[in-house]
């Protein structure tokens, strides 16, 4: 498609094309396996945590409430897997320092997409616990009393059906915002709504096969989860490294 009003231009790909870029995502792990590994294990260590503390402090809803969430903010906490992919397609060996300070992400650009990311996570917690509250009377203080509750009665079913369409469709909105603008926001001479509108359109012109990458990128998050985050150390890079291959793919002349 013809770029406008100074904007990229947009590619449009088949349906093969998602099992390409994680083809090429796999690829790229291999080709520096220590700091993308380790940086997976950090974003594993902290995901644990912050689940084990929710589940001590008898707040279990708000695990499944913010595994769900985390697609709004995981963009922002692939910054470092953006540019290992840049550097590896460079041919050049991205170091963890490197990673986890992405010196061309330092900038106003991309806080303006960190802050709307991290509103968009705010608000879908806030909804969440609306959900809960108008569900039921009652708190369920451990997991046990929880997944009975969601999964044994229609209450509780209702509850997971009317927050799995609300958190759906805000989590593919925001999807559609940022799966292209945050390793595009690496390029310095890109503000923040020429992002934003370019993945918009990406989306947009190719909307069955983004529409399958974020099945996939949805599937493989929630099994990590149900590892207890343990094949996040692998899965976390292998996404952040295809979703590279993927803007690189979608955006070629940027």
């Amino acid at each position: 498609m013809s770029a406008s009003g100074g904007l990229p231009e947009v590619a449009l790909v088949s349906m093969k094309a998602p099992f390409c870029w994680l083809a090429g995502g796999w690829s790229d792990l291999w080709k520096a396996p220590g700091p993308c590994l380790v940086y997976g294990l950090i974003m594993a260590l902290i995901s644990f945590g912050l689940c084990y503390a929710l589940v001590v402090s008898d707040a279990e809803f708000w695990v499944l409430a913010l595994t769900v969430g985390f697609v709004f903010v995981a963009p922002m906490l692939a910054m470092g897997l953006y540019e290992a992919g840049r550097q590896i397609e460079r041919g050049e060996k991205p170091t963890l320092g490197e990673m986890l300070y992405v010196r061309s992400a330092v900038r106003v650009d991309l806080a303006y997409l960190g802050l709307f990311l991290v509103l968009i996570y705010l608000l879908w917690g806030r909804i969440a616990q609306i959900v809960y509250g108008l569900s039921t009377y009652q708190l369920h203080r451990t997991v046990e009393d929880f997944v009975e509750y969601a999964i044994g009665t229609p209450d509780g079913q209702t509850m997971l059906l009317t927050g799995t369409l609300i958190g759906g469709a805000i989590a593919y909105l925001t999807y559609c915002a940022v799966v292209i603008a945050a390793p595009m926001l690496l390029d310095q001479k890109t503000g923040v709504f020429a992002a934003i509108v370019t993945s918009v359109r990406t989306v947009a012109d190719n909307f069955w096969p983004m529409t399958l990458w974020a099945v996939i990128i949805a599937v493989l998050v929630l099994i990590s989860a149900a590892t207890g985050f343990i094949a996040f150390i692998v899965i976390f890079p292998w996404l952040g490294l295809a979703t590279w291959r993927a803007y690189r793919e979608l955006v070629p002349d940027h």
